[in-house]
């Protein structure tokens, strides 16, 4: 099975992206959600992050996010320890789910691809890139927040140079009328290279 990533900064638009696919037949994992999910479903996973992060990284059961995040974000040391913990589990997840889909390929939706080393357990890498002003236009819409809250976001992620230098293939996210051909495009691609491996 030939796996895809797709990544992107935040309001990119590479949820859209995965949606168009998804349209086409493609199977779509969203390590986020699924990293969500498994920090609260996963007994060994959840058994790590409360050795290294304290039982109050659990609330009644469920995992205590706001205390979580305000662990990690200030402290890079932190953060690298829950992504150490997480994202093992995450690709072991990933590769047991790509293994029961049915089509030529799938895709890895990750806003953090390249940033967390991922991009060894696909394939093919397509990078999602917008003007940083839709950026935040789209983000402050989507999710109610302050302007300069979303550019601190854009400015501490991977900028779009190095996501074009190091994706297979890139995507620029105007108009969501313009993405159709270059996804159906893709989709042609994909489904080659998948055929002749």
């Amino acid at each position: 099975m030939m796996k895809v990533g797709i990544t992107g900064g935040i309001g990119s638009g590479k949820s859209t992206v995965c949606r168009l696919f998804a349209q086409r037949g493609v199977a779509v994992y969203d390590s986020d959600a699924a990293a969500k999910r498994l920090m609260t479903e996963n007994p060994e996973l959840r058994a790590g992050i409360a050795v290294r992060f304290g039982a109050e990284a659990y609330a009644g059961g469920a995992l205590n996010r706001s205390y979580l995040a305000a662990k990690v974000f200030s402290d890079p040391e932190a953060l690298a320890d829950l992504n150490a913990l997480v994202h093992p589990v995450v690709m072991a997840d990933f590769a047991a789910w790509a293994e029961r889909q049915a089509g030529s390929y799938v895709i890895l939706e990750s806003a953090i691809l390249f940033e967390a080393g991922l991009e060894d357990s696909v394939d093919r890498t397509v990078a999602v890139l917008a003007p940083s002003e839709l950026r935040v236009e789209r983000t402050c819409r989507r999710d109610g927040c302050n302007p300069a809250e979303v550019r601190r976001r854009i400015a501490a992620q991977a900028d779009d140079d190095m996501l074009r230098e190091k994706a297979d293939y890139t995507l620029v996210n105007i108009l969501e009328t313009d993405l159709e051909p270059s996804v159906a495009e893709l989709d042609r691609i994909f489904t080659h290279e998948a055929a002749a491996n």
